[in-house]
C-alpha cells in the first residue's frame, strides 16, 4: 500500500514539474539524429556501385516523384560524409543512425564480391564519428535493394532471407567490431504494404503476406546468425525498426474494429517477434482464413509458419524500434462513403481514417503532427508484449519551407519528448533513447525534394550542397546537452548569448 501511496504521490508531483518543462531525461537516456543512404550519399554509379531499385525507379518513372527528382546527387554524403559527420558533433549527439547502400556494398547482390570502395566508404564514416565519440547505429535495409532482386520478386521470393542474411553477414565481419546497434529492416509494414506499391509492383493479393513471412524470416536469420557468430565477441544488439503510424478508435463502437485493423498492420510484423507465443495473432489468421475462403482460394493467403519458424523468428530482438510520426482515427465507413486507399484498409475492414481534430497541419498532411499518439502507442506495444527496452527510432517534423526559424519544428520535438517523459515516469516504460529524422533534408522518396525534415538545412541548387542550422538544430543540442526540454529557457538563454540582443520570436 506505502508504494502504491509513493508512486501516486510522486506521479502527481511529475505534473506540475512537466507543465513546467523541468523534468530531466535520465543519465543513461540516449539522442540521436538519423538518415538513410539512398536519400543522402548520391554517387549512385560511382565505383563499382550497381543500380538499386530506387535508381532505377526514379530514372524511368520520373514522374511519379512529386519534383521529378532523383537521388543521384542528393546530399552527396558519400563524397561529404565528414561534413555529415561534424554536425553530428555540433549536435551533440550521442549516436548516428544511418543505413549502408546493399548494391554498394556488395555490387552484384551476392556476397560474391565485396566492393572496395563501397567497405572503405562505410570503414571511414564509422571510425569518424568514433573518433569524434559518436556511437553508429547501422541499418541493413531502408527501403532500398539491388535492382537484380527486385527483379528476382524482392521480398515475395522466399530466397530473399538467405540473400538477406548473406548480406548482413558481411556487414556484422565488416563492422561489428565498431557498430554496437544494428537495424535489420526499417519499417516492414511500409516494406511490404506501401513500397511494392510506390515502386509499381502491384499485387495486393499474395505478395504483401509472402513479403511479410520472408521479411520475419530474414531478419530472424540476420539475428540469429549475429546471436551465435558475432555477440559473444562484440556484445552488441540486434533489432528491427517497426512502422510509422498509429491508429486509434474514433468512438467507443470503432474499439473492435481498430484493434483488428492494429493487429492486421502491426501485429502481423510484431507478434512474430515479440510476443511470447510467437506465430500471427490469433485474429489476423482467422480475418484471412474467412477472406480467402469467401474469395475461392483453396488454403489462406497468409502463409503458415511451421513450428519451427515460430520459435525460429519469436524473441529475435535485442530491442523494440519503434518510427513514430503521426496518428489517425479510425471508424466504419457509412453507406455510399468512399473507402480511402491506405496501407493495409482491406475492403472487409471497410475503415475511414481521420486525422485527430486537435492534430496540428504539416506537409506532406499525411505527417500531421499528433504527439499523444506516441504515448498510446506505447503503452499498446507494452501491453500486447511486454516489451523492456524500446527505442524511438524515428520521429520527426516535415515542412516544405525552407525557413531556418523552423519554431513548429521546435514545438513538435519539444511535444514528443515531453510525452517520452510521461511514458518514462509515469507510465513505466523503459525507453532508452529518442532518434530525430532527420539530421538534414534530404531525398524524401516519394516527395523527392519538397518535403523539408532537416534540422539541418541544404541548398539543392548548391554544387557543394551548403549545410546551414536551423535553429530546432541549435534547440535539439541545447536539449541533448541540458537533458531537458523548456524551448521558454532555451530561448531565454540564446536571447542572452546574441551578440545583437536580438530577441528570439515566441515558440508556439
Amino acid at each position: 500500500m506505502l508504494v502504491v501511496a509513493c508512486v501516486l504521490c510522486f506521479s502527481s508531483f511529475l505534473r506540475p514539474l512537466l507543465a513546467n518543462k523541468e523534468l530531466h531525461f535520465p543519465r543513461w537516456f540516449k539522442f540521436g539524429a538519423a538518415t538513410s543512404s539512398y536519400q543522402i550519399e548520391g554517387s549512385w554509379n560511382v565505383s563499382d556501385k550497381t543500380p538499386s531499385t530506387w535508381d532505377d525507379y526514379t530514372h524511368t518513372q520520373p514522374h511519379r516523384i512529386k519534383d521529378h527528382s532523383n537521388g543521384d546527387v542528393a546530399c552527396d554524403s558519400y563524397n561529404q560524409y565528414e561534413k555529415d559527420i561534424e554536425m553530428a558533433e555540433q549536435l551533440g549527439l550521442d549516436f548516428y543512425r544511418f543505413s549502408i547502400s546493399w548494391p554498394r556494398l556488395l555490387p552484384k547482390g551476392f556476397r560474391t564480391r565485396i566492393s572496395a570502395d563501397g567497405r572503405q566508404y562505410y570503414d571511414n564514416l564509422i571510425n569518424g564519428l568514433l573518433d569524434r565519440g559518436i556511437e553508429p547505429m547501422v541499418t541493413l535495409y531502408h527501403s532500398d535493394m539491388p535492382k537484380i532482386f527486385q527483379d528476382l520478386g524482392g521480398w515475395a521470393n522466399p530466397e530473399m532471407a538467405e540473400w538477406f542474411a548473406d548480406y548482413a553477414d558481411v556487414a556484422f565481419s565488416l563492422y561489428g567490431d565498431r557498430v554496437k546497434l544494428w537495424i535489420t529492416i526499417n519499417e516492414p509494414l511500409h516494406a511490404c504494404d506501401s513500397s511494392s506499391r510506390v515502386l509499381g509492383v502491384v499485387e495486393p493479393f499474395l505478395a504483401p503476406y509472402l513479403c511479410t513471412k520472408t521479411l520475419l524470416m530474414a531478419h530472424a536469420k540476420a539475428y540469429h546468425n549475429y546471436k551465435k557468430n558475432y555477440k559473444p565477441m562484440y556484445q552488441g544488439k540486434v533489432g528491427i525498426a517497426h512502422t510509422a503510424f498509429y491508429f486509434g478508435a474514433k468512438t467507443q463502437d470503432d474499439s473492435e474494429l481498430t484493434e483488428l485493423f492494429r493487429q492486421y498492420n502491426f501485429g502481423r510484423f510484431m507478434h512474430p517477434i515479440h510476443s511470447k507465443s510467437g506465430g500471427w495473432p490469433a485474429i489476423v489468421v482467422e480475418l484471412l482464413k474467412n477472406i480467402s475462403s469467401k474469395e475461392g482460394f483453396p488454403r489462406s493467403r497468409l502463409p503458415p509458419l511451421s513450428k519451427h519458424e515460430v520459435e525460429f523468428i519469436r524473441g529475435t530482438n535485442d530491442f523494440f524500434g519503434l518510427n513514430y510520426y503521426t496518428s489517425r482515427t479510425v471508424r466504419r465507413a457509412k453507406a455510399g462513403e468512399k473507402r480511402p486507399e491506405y496501407l493495409g484498409n482491406l475492403p472487409e475492414f471497410n475503415a475511414i481514417f481521420e486525422s485527430y481534430p486537435n492534430s496540428t497541419a504539416t506537409y506532406p498532411e499525411e505527417y500531421s503532427s499528433y504527439p499523444e499518439g506516441l504515448r498510446a502507442f506505447i503503452a499498446w506495444v507494452t501491453k500486447n508484449y511486454g516489451v523492456q527496452d524500446i527505442l524511438i527510432t524515428e520521429n520527426g517534423y516535415t515542412s516544405y519551407k525552407d525557413d531556418l526559424n523552423d519554431f513548429d519544428r521546435i514545438t513538435y520535438i519539444e511535444k514528443h519528448l515531453e510525452k517520452i517523459l510521461l511514458c518514462i515516469y509515469e507510465d513505466g516504460a523503459r525507453i532508452h533513447g529518442y532518434t530525430y529524422w532527420s539530421l538534414m533534408d534530404n531525398f524524401e522518396w516519394k516527395h523527392g525534394y519538397t518535403a523539408k525534415f532537416g534540422l539541418y538545412n541544404v541548398d539543392f541548387s548548391d554544387v557543394d550542397r551548403k549545410r546551414t542550422p536551423r535553429l530546432s538544430a541549435q534547440y535539439y543540442s541545447y536539449v541533448i546537452k541540458s537533458r531537458q526540454i523548456d524551448s521558454n529557457k532555451w530561448k531565454s538563454q540564446m536571447e542572452d548569448t546574441n551578440d545583437n540582443k536580438k530577441p528570439i520570436a515566441d515558440v508556439a
